[in-house]
């Protein structure tokens, strides 16, 4: 009987460590070329499936791809598109299910968050509806930190680094000049719902007064007097005061404070910048200078302050998402399991996508310090270990050398041009 060949494909936000998992993917379905034909990436995510738009990692030389372990972003393009319920357009799952059949596909991988989960898993039923037999593994990626029963996220521990370290070198900034200048710093991150992100900053106050002072959780209604009272008391006791800040904080009204009324592709409110809505808050009522920033894309593509930890949990995802299949599991997705916190140690565990797909997990009260602008002991615990490490990608004149794929497009065997609806 002929092989089957693989599609894997990435999806949603990019992290600075998802390139690593499509490396664990590839590099271990080539050790396993006796029962894995090709693997085929999709451009731009699961849109590539559906305009039959795939990318040969063949062509791509073993050098190149063991480079996509220290290389950021999606090298073979990622997208916001959800597909929606089976009954709901049955057409993308059916185009799906040809696309894998016209190229004798019989392995799907698909790296993403808990929208991404929710495809693979659709995908596994409308297989059997379908009767074509096709295995489908979730590989988890997302830098909010936010699905089920992984102890964390691939791609977290990246961005939690990247925050710690700036707020720090930015409280140290302030520090030195607030006697005569700036008084108030505000970072805002991403975490639209959940504050794993903005938690990781607390990592950088080890000690009494040092940045950040506040963070400002999702989890925790925005109180406007007394977040103004502890920004006072802060500037009063050091002189300044450091902020990190959610994208996702919200009022009493359960509003987003930077809620611009647009919508994403997958029908979430688009966020306007909490950042300088907070800080013009501030200078409003207290009249303090200050700078406020927005972490945006470089939290989650400073692939040069990636964890070790990070980037050796996103390898052994993929690695372990290749071998779940061989051994013929099914719409499950690997996932991280600690086993100890001192010292820190962990292995690969397994969860069925139908307990995965759409659920968001939320950091938990004990995280979060009782007057609700600090992180607990507990938190410190869990968040430490995963952004320990270093691994520095290759440098050349000063700058990271990273890996730009030929990305050779496959052959196209289906006739007729799908419309994404």
């Amino acid at each position: 009987m002929k092989k089957k060949n693989a599609f894997y494909a990435q999806s949603g936000g990019v992290t600075a460590v998802i390139n690593a998992s499509a490396c664990g993917v590839i590099e271990t379905a080539r050790k396993h070329k006796e029962k894995i034909g090709k693997v085929y990436a999709g451009r731009d995510g699961i849109i590539g499936a559906l305009t039959e738009e795939l990318i040969d990692t063949s062509k791509e030389s073993a050098r190149d791809i063991a480079a996509l372990r220290y290389t950021p972003s999606g090298a073979f393009g990622s997208c916001r598109h959800k597909l929606k319920g089976l009954d709901e357009n049955r057409a993308e799952y059916e185009r799906l299910i040809a696309v894998f059949k016209a190229h004798n596909i019989g392995y799907f991988f698909y790296n993403g968050g808990g929208d991404s989960q929710d495809t693979t898993h659709k995908v596994s039923q409308i297989a059997q509806q379908l009767d074509y037999p096709i295995t489908c593994i979730g590989i988890p990626k997302t830098v909010d930190n936010d699905l089920p029963i992984t102890d964390n996220c691939p791609g977290f521990g990246s961005v939690a680094k990247y925050v710690a370290v700036s707020i720090r070198e930015a409280g140290f900034d302030v520090a030195s000049m607030c006697k005569t200048s700036t008084k108030v710093f505000v970072m805002e991150v991403m975490g639209r719902h959940a504050g794993w992100i903005a938690a990781a900053g607390g990592l950088a106050a080890e000690n009494k007064g040092d940045a950040p002072h506040i963070i400002l959780f999702p989890e925790v209604t925005f109180n406007q007097a007394r977040f103004l009272a502890k920004v006072k008391e802060c500037v009063t006791k050091y002189g300044y005061c450091a902020i990190v800040v959610s994208e996702g904080v919200r009022n009493y009204k359960g509003q987003f404070l930077a809620e611009s009324g647009g919508k994403d592709a997958f029908g979430h409110a688009q966020l306007g910048g909490v950042a300088p809505v907070v800080a013009e808050l501030i200078k409003s009522k207290l009249g303090y200078k200050y700078h406020w920033a927005v972490a945006d894309y470089l939290q989650r593509a400073a692939r040069h302050v990636a964890s070790k930890t990070d980037v050796d949990q996103a390898y052994a995802v993929g690695k372990a998402a290749v071998e779940f299949a061989l051994a013929g599991k099914n719409a499950v997705m690997p996932t991280i399991v600690r086993t100890s916190n001192t010292p820190y140690r962990w292995k690969i565990g397994e969860a069925k996508l139908s307990r995965v797909a759409n659920v968001e997990k939320m950091m938990p009260a004990s995280f979060i310090s009782k007057d609700g602008f600090g992180i607990t002991q507990r938190c410190r615990t869990y968040l430490a270990p995963l952004i320990r490490g270093e691994d520095y990608p290759p440098y050349k004149d000063g700058l990271p050398k990273y890996v730009q794929l030929k990305k050779v497009a496959v052959k196209k065997r289906l006739n007729t041009d799908f419309k994404i609806k």
